[in-house]
């Protein structure tokens, strides 16, 4: 009788693999302002930048006149005491806030919402921007760090400059303990073993039977038997 592999466990789930949500320090979302609000300018200021464990980027506390405050993905450059406006009227400046209608071509933005009050979807990994291509009268469209256009609405806010915390992935993590730390903020399970690296009764890619791997399996397949290659819409050799 075989063992219950990693992704039948990974799908029963449990503790080991509950992400540790009372370690975040909160949600990086824009607050629900009125579009009349957004018309105006509105200027808050930058109470702390904080880590927040499990997250690239710093995430920086704004407080607002009125009270509110709200976490947002810092931009490169800011400083607590800075000054940060929100609104069509603010300026084209590191951390303020503007509407895609607002921000000229060539800017470089982050944290860009869908749609106006979903809080910020695009754009928040550390050192990533979006570039502003143009305005139509369907939407703005920008160019994603991956090198796709997409179409945004124009009351869609996004956050003026580059995300902080760059060159972040280009540090080795030297050893285990460093990828173990991080692993338990993230809720990944770590080590994960190869199934190829064990015996035939673990995984069905053990007991070196096929020293190419496996055949691909289809969406149907049990859970004990659904690794690899799920459903490959294609096989063999690119020509």
């Amino acid at each position: 009788m075989g063992k219950r592999i990693l992704a039948q466990r990974k799908g029963r789930g449990g503790s080991v693999f509950r992400s540790p949500r009372w370690l975040h320090k909160g949600p990086a979302k824009y607050p629900n302002l009125s579009k009349r609000e957004c018309e105006s300018l509105i200027e808050g200021k930058v109470e702390a930048i904080i880590h927040d464990p499990g997250r690239g980027a710093p995430l920086a506390l704004i407080s607002l006149p009125d009270g509110t405050k709200f976490f947002n993905v810092a931009a490169e450059g800011i400083k607590v005491g800075q000054r940060v406006q929100i609104g069509d009227k603010a300026e084209i400046a590191p951390g303020n806030i503007l509407p895609l209608r607002s921000i000229p071509d060539g800017t470089k933005v982050f944290n860009v919402e869908l749609s106006y009050g979903d809080g910020g979807r695009l754009v928040r990994g550390s050192g990533c921007y979006a570039i502003v291509l143009s305005h139509s009268t369907e939407g703005v469209y920008i160019s994603l760090p991956s090198g796709k256009t997409k179409l945004v609405n124009g009351l869609a806010r996004a956050t003026i400059g580059v995300v902080a915390g760059g060159g972040r992935t280009e540090k080795p993590f030297v050893k285990a303990g460093a990828k173990y730390h991080l692993s338990k903020v993230k809720a990944w399970k770590y080590p994960e073993v190869r199934g190829k690296a064990m015996g035939a009764y673990a995984h069905p890619h053990g007991g070196g039977a096929h020293p190419k791997g496996s055949s691909p399996v289809s969406h149907g397949t049990p859970p004990g038997a659904k690794v690899g290659h799920i459903s490959s819409k294609r096989t063999g050799r690119r020509e």
